[in-house]
């Protein structure tokens, strides 16, 4: 982690939008242009300054990072890292714009939440590694004491309540929407050359293949690893060994699927949380948080697998409605597992008091990857990004990730679209019950195809809030 500072400024201000200086807006925007002018300014100017960091105790720097990004993160996070960038860089100018956007380079690659992960960057920096803790607590606690809230109220409306249940069904295809435009998203800088900034055919031809190996069933951790190798090749123009194993990708499923049978859905599991015990929900948050290439979208598909298709300890129509909820708390969308583990443990015992330990476990599982990455050692973590050769295996496998996400959004809207019409799959459906099923189905795809324009149309920071508002009030 970088090195404390070794000068001090006078405090920053305390309260949420004040400016720690007098500069106007023009002499900070030249500021940051000089800074990035040039290639070789950049290595040497401000890379490893700390000068103007204040010198934080700890129980102001807690509330400094509660009260101005905590509360405040709004929006998914590309609002909330603009959030950070806005505060500590362009108005309090603790670190240069040449370091942020180095340090974002280095979170982007990494699993977990960066926004977070930028927070508790910023607090090593101010008070050393337990600051980057604090940092990091006080950025998740208010979206993490919402998701409690609401994991609890949700129990208490009752999974049986029809007006209830009615809400939540309407913002299902809402939230497969939010996915597929995250998708876009991520996919925008995700899939271009750093050098040039323009689309580079060898990503986006990583993220359809990825998306064409999850319709297949091959598991997905293996296509992340396997197309970051594969475009580490292409880079280095090692077009032979990159064109073999891409082909032996498919030589090998082909074999698997003769000897075998296609792979199942559950292919994808690794039998870490057959049952939600507290043991189990810790592990599962533990290896998701792990995985979370490109932030929580990478471990829904995982959490999914085992909690919903393997274990089923979940339904679906819950494990979905969690990830909604998590879509308009100020938190990281990965708080969606603080949902499903105190669901899961109040499925398998009835007990409260098991619930909240669940959902306070399975969410310190998932966030410990990405404390132990950035507290641990970030400086360790440039270097390795900074070596070309890993530096492009993360390319290919963040463009893989696009691929999944996309992937992820298709299996969601197909679960929410086809409503209940696994009862009138079964047997003994009444007519009256076939009818209310598939009755469903024409106002989910109208509310998804509604709930993608408008987020195409309207990039406010509110604007999923809006939608999960009315998609609630709709149904």
């Amino acid at each position: 982690m970088a090195a404390e500072p070794e000068t001090m400024d006078p405090p920053v201000t305390m309260s949420h939008g004040e400016k720690r200086d007098e500069e106007s807006p023009k002499t900070a925007h030249a500021q940051s242009e000089s800074a990035t002018d040039s290639p070789s300014e950049e290595n040497d100017q401000g890379l490893h300054d700390n000068s103007n960091v204040p010198r934080l105790s700890y129980p102001k720097l807690f509330w400094f990072f509660f009260y101005n990004f905590g509360l405040f993160a709004w929006g998914g996070p590309v609002a909330q890292i603009a959030l950070i960038k806005d505060k500590l860089v362009t108005q309090d100018k603790w670190i240069t714009l040449a370091r942020f956007q180095r340090v974002f380079s280095v979170y982007q690659i990494l699993p977990g939440p960066e926004a977070a992960e930028l927070c508790m960057f910023f607090g090593c920096l101010s008070a050393g590694r337990i600051g980057g803790i604090i940092a990091g607590l006080a950025f998740i606690l208010p979206g993490f004491v919402l998701m409690l809230v609401a994991s609890y109220v949700y129990t208490l409306a009752g999974f049986e309540n029809k007006y209830f249940n009615a809400s939540f069904r309407a913002l299902q295809p809402i939230v497969a929407a939010m996915i597929l435009r995250a998708a876009h998203k991520i996919a925008e800088h995700c899939v271009r050359k750093h050098d040039t900034k323009k689309i580079d055919p060898f990503l986006v031809f990583a993220a359809v293949c990825t998306a064409i190996n999850c319709a297949l069933r091959l598991n997905i951790f293996v296509s992340l690893g396997l197309y970051g190798i594969i475009y580490m090749f292409i880079v280095h123009r090692l077009w032979i060994p990159a064109t073999i194993l891409f082909v032996l990708q498919y030589v090998g499923y082909a074999i698997y699927a003769v000897l075998r049978g296609i792979p199942s859905p559950v292919s994808l599991a690794l039998g870490v949380a057959r049952t939600p015990s507290l043991i189990n929900l810790f592990v599962l948050g533990l290896v998701a948080g792990s995985l979370s290439f490109g932030g929580a979208y990478t471990a829904i598909p995982f959490v999914q697998v085992e909690a919903v298709l393997l274990g089923a300890w979940l339904p679906q129509s819950v494990f979905i409605d969690g990830i909604a909820i998590g879509n308009i708390l100020p938190a990281p969308l990965v708080i969606f597992a603080t949902f499903v583990g105190f669901q899961g443990a109040y499925l398998d015992t009835g007990s409260l008091g098991n619930a909240f330990a669940g959902a306070v476990i399975i969410t310190l599982g998932m966030f410990t990857p990405c404390f132990l990455f950035t507290v641990a050692g970030h400086e360790l973590l440039e270097k390795l990004v900074r070596n070309k050769f890993l530096a492009s295996f993360f390319d290919g496998l963040c463009a893989s990730v696009v691929g999944v996400i996309a992937t992820i959004a298709v299996q969601i809207l197909k679960a929410s679209v086809e409503g209940n019409l696994n009862i009138v799959k079964g047997e003994g459906a009444t007519l009256a019950q076939a009818v209310t099923a598939t009755a469903q189905v024409g106002p989910a795809a109208v509310l998804y195809m509604l709930a993608l324009a408008v987020l195409y149309k309207f990039t406010n920071k509110y604007t999923a809030l809006f939608l999960v508002i009315a998609g609630a009030v709709s149904g």
